[in-house]
């Protein structure tokens, strides 16, 4: 017999590995040695020799599992690591988080439609702390308080795109969680939005620009702030100090130029966030596509990925959490590029199950976990440290 803890000891660990299937699970476990099987918890027969589970359990075992439960338990466990960016300079002093959906592409079968997860994701580096499930007869902004709400906000800044951009989600962020946060004003707001686009723009100087280049890409950003005077009316929004005007320009090789200009209120004032420091935060939101989605879908193969029973897409998706996030956690900038045999991915499988390995990490941790029941099922499971 094998622990629940053992068997998603052991998917965790194949995912780090590089496992995007089950399948893949399945080949991991039997290939890895008895040395590693041992700390899960797997029991010796009676030849002396330790077997991982059958490609039927892991088959069985992502659409039985309790996905809040999963959920819960691995944000708790990413959300005890140091999330510092030891890297970060003053263009994000504050911690950031950003609520943002994706919907695996390979999880609708027959009548079923797609899964739609949300996330809250950590800017940098990508953790992702929290995970739901948007429910078929509704939509994210229903998600958006239950997601949040196990998590401590406090002094933490919350972006969003226009779909969360809602007045009440804004006063129960500020209110409730004391979090700060960047609102994206669009269409859904029509008063808000052409209140912000009559302000008078032309006559404020451009605070802030930044430009760098990728892949076949040139892009330039810049960034002009405005104060909201509550004594005259301000506008049809609450919670908002300052008001941003965001103009990218993006030129890709061979296709035209771009040009997208954006608005954002927030509750941050002219101290607590310079115009760079704002421009930091958007742009962290918007690099959640590249840096969390793009590695699922690449790296992971999420949106290949064809399981659709029960739990299953969501239970598969909550797995590359912990292995995205650890990676993250321990310096890996770029994870398509790491071997599976990359050390760090070596340090990752032993800190998922509370083995000491060799090697130094980049980043310390605040306390190792202690047992892999505790590591992985915390206290959602009811076992205690």
């Amino acid at each position: 017999m094998v622990s629940l803890a053992g068997l998603l000891l052991i998917c965790a660990c194949a995912v780090v590995s590089s496992a995007r299937t089950i399948t893949e699970i399945t080949e991991w476990g039997q290939r890895t040695t008895t040395t590693v099987l041992e700390h899960p918890g797997i029991r010796r027969h009676l030849p002396g020799r330790r077997r991982a589970p059958s490609h039927a359990t892991f088959t069985r075992l992502p659409a039985a599992l309790d996905s809040e439960v999963l959920d819960a338990a691995i944000g708790t466990y990413l959300a005890g690591h140091d999330h510092t960016d030891v890297g970060a300079t003053a263009s994000a002093p504050r911690p950031s988080i950003a609520v943002d959906g994706k919907t695996p592409s390979g999880s609708a079968h027959r009548q079923q439609r797609h899964r739609h997860l949300l996330s809250a994701v950590t800017h940098a580096p990508t953790v992702t702390l929290a995970q739901r499930e948007v429910g078929a007869k509704t939509n994210e902004t229903a998600a958006f308080r239950p997601l949040l709400e196990p998590l401590d906000l406090a002094g933490t800044v919350v972006t969003f795109d226009a779909l969360h951009s809602i007045k009440d989600q804004v006063r129960w962020l500020v209110q409730e969680k004391k979090a700060h946060h960047i609102a994206v004003i669009k269409g859904n707001q029509p008063t808000s939005s052409a209140q912000l686009k009559a302000l008078p723009w032309d006559q404020v100087p451009v605070a802030h620009t930044v430009s760098g280049t990728g892949p076949g890409r040139r892009e330039s950003r810049s960034v002009k702030t405005m104060a909201i005077a509550a004594n005259l009316g301000g506008i049809a929004f609450p919670q908002a100090r300052l008001t941003l005007r965001i103009h990218r320009r993006r030129q890709e090789s061979g296709k035209r130029q771009t040009r997208e200009t954006v608005y954002a209120v927030t509750r941050l004032d002219t101290h607590q966030a310079s115009p760079a420091d704002l421009g930091g935060y958007v742009r962290g939101h918007w690099g959640i596509k590249n840096s969390s989605h793009h590695v699922r879908d690449v790296v992971f193969a999420e949106d290949a990925s064809t399981v659709h029973t029960g739990s299953a897409p969501r239970a598969m998706a909550a797995l590359r959490n912990p292995a995205i996030g650890r990676l993250r956690l321990l310096g890996a900038d770029n994870i398509g590029q790491d071997h599976p045999s990359d050390p760090g991915r070596t340090r990752v499988q032993g800190a998922l199950h509370g083995v000491v390995t060799p090697g130094p990490a980049r980043r310390p941790e605040r306390s190792p976990p202690r047992s892999p029941r505790v590591c992985l099922l915390g206290r959602c499971s009811g076992f205690e440290p």
